[in-house]
C-alpha cells in the first residue's frame, strides 16, 4: 500500500450516499491489518479488499470493492479468495453486506449470520 497514492483511488463506491475521498480510502487500506489491491495493466488499481483483525483469532472484511467496469471478470471473488486464505489459521472471518450479495459470498464460502450494526455516514464526510 506505501506505492499507492490517493489520485489511484478514483471511482469506487458507486451508489454510496456519502462516498469516502480518496484520502480517507487509502488511510483505511494502509490502517488495515491487510489490505489487497488488484490494478490492470496501466497500474490503475480496479479492486480492493481490507481485513481488520486482531491477528489471532478473528477478522472483519469492512470493503469489496472492484470498479464497475471491471465487474463480472472474477476480480472480487480472486480479492476474497486471497485474503481468506491468508485468515486460514483464524477463528472468525465475518463481514455484513446488503442482501442481494449475500449469495456472491456464498458461493465464495462463507455463510450467513445474524448481526448488527450502526451506520454514521456523516463520518464519510469529515
Amino acid at each position: 500500500m506505501s506505492t499507492i497514492e490517493a489520485d489511484r483511488l478514483q471511482g469506487f463506491f458507486v451508489g454510496w450516499p456519502a462516498p469516502p475521498s480518496a484520502e480517507q480510502h487509502l488511510a483505511v487500506l494502509r490502517s488495515s491489518h491487510r489490505a489487497i489491491v488488484a490494478m490492470d495493466e496501466t497500474g490503475r488499481v480496479v479492486g480492493f479488499i481490507n481485513m481488520i483483525s486482531d491477528g489471532v483469532l478473528t477478522a472483519f472484511i469492512p470493503w469489496l470493492e472492484v470498479l464497475p467496469a471491471y465487474q463480472g471478470q472474477g476480480i472480487g471473488g480472486e480479492l476474497v479468495r486471497r485474503i481468506l486464505r491468508e485468515a486460514e489459521g483464524l477463528y472468525s472471518v465475518d463481514l455484513v453486506c446488503d442482501p442481494p450479495l449475500r449469495a456472491y459470498y456464498e458461493r465464495l464460502g462463507m455463510s450467513p449470520l445474524l448481526g448488527m450494526g450502526l451506520r454514521n455516514p456523516a463520518a464519510l464526510r469529515e
